[in-house]
């Protein structure tokens, strides 16, 4: 039985909020020396590679034979979540170029509404309550308010902003979109460290390519590049992950969703403190109808993004498959 929160629980969710509030502040910073494109696409590398050896680890410690079977079909589906995942980065790389890691993150996290309008449309038993359409409506009014309270700098300044807002809100609907296909496929009865393997394998053999056809290969390393690349990898895209499903199996995993919508406040508050970026009021109130929105949407109704993580994350998915 999954315990109620408790204060290891509350640190815990803080440090992974935290973690992944920060990732795009740190992609922001380097952009001088690194092109975020192939930073992303290195670190999903380097963290495939940790999670590979991380499933390995747990077959040998339970004593299960080593294999890979292609004909269980999983890969169809997780080829498209990989591709779906390299979609998202590959948005959010190019928004980070145009637009403030804070606007970034508000827009990134907008993937709950995506997720519950898609799944409304073609799921009748995940059709939304009137309280949840309330909180559509609020995260919409949010968006909104955040793209027409962009009036400082110059014409082209507000012009890139806004086109980086854009790109990071469909790097949302990707987002989004990734766990509608999680939810509706064989993904879901399958260990969540595979799904990740296919993500992060494809992210990082698409976006290399995306890379050298974009001409966003730049990379200096400069000791802040390489801290930025060590985080990303190891804290970010692999211990965040499994700090998130061991809390998942030992509490209670709806207040563990609510605690998650910390991240983009952080994301928010690291780049004014870290990088200087303004607030513009308009954006401000934007980005808090964005965040109560996604509240009232991820935890009313059935199942809600908090349901469909719980769905996607359940404690039998990390027992590897023999």
């Amino acid at each position: 039985m999954r315990k109620p929160l408790d204060l290891q629980a509350f640190g815990l969710m803080l440090i992974v909020c935290a973690s992944l509030g920060l990732q795009q502040v740190a992609l922001k910073a380097t952009t001088g020396d690194v092109s975020p494109v192939l930073l992303i696409a290195m670190r999903s590398g380097i963290a495939a590679v940790l999670v590979g050896l991380y499933m390995l680890a747990l077959r040998l410690r339970s004593g299960m034979r080593l294999r890979f079977d292609a004909g269980d079909g999983n890969w169809k589906p997780g080829l498209l979540v990989g591709f779906l995942f390299t979609l998202e980065y590959l948005l959010l790389g190019e928004a980070l170029r145009l637009t403030s890691a804070a606007h970034a993150v508000v827009f990134l996290y907008t993937a709950p509404v995506f997720a519950a309008l898609i799944l409304h449309v073609m799921v009748p038993a995940e059709r939304m309550s009137p309280r949840q359409w309330v909180g559509i409506l609020m995260a919409f009014a949010g968006v909104v308010a955040a793209f027409l309270g962009q009036r400082t700098g110059s014409d082209r300044a507000v012009a890139d902003m806004l086109a980086g807002d854009l790109l990071a809100l469909f790097a949302g609907a990707a987002w989004g979109l990734t766990t509608v296909v999680v939810r509706g496929s064989r993904l879901s009865r399958v260990p969540a460290t595979q799904t990740l393997l296919y993500q992060l394998a494809a992210a990082c053999l698409l976006l290399l390519l995306a890379a050298v056809l974009l001409d966003q290969m730049t990379f200096r390393p400069t000791a802040m590049v390489l801290a930025n690349l060590g985080f990303q990898s190891v804290v970010v895209s692999f211990l965040a992950f499994l700090i998130w499903f061991w809390l998942l199996r030992r509490y209670v995993a709806s207040r563990l969703g609510v605690l998650s919508f910390m991240t983009p406040l952080f994301g928010v508050l690291f780049g004014v403190w870290l990088l200087d970026e303004p607030m513009e009021p308009g954006f401000v109130v934007g980005a808090m109808l964005v965040l109560a929105g996604m509240t009232v949407v991820s935890t009313t109704g059935r199942p809600g993004w908090t349901g469909l993580a719980i769905r996607a994350g359940r404690a039998r998915r990390h027992r590897p498959r023999g």
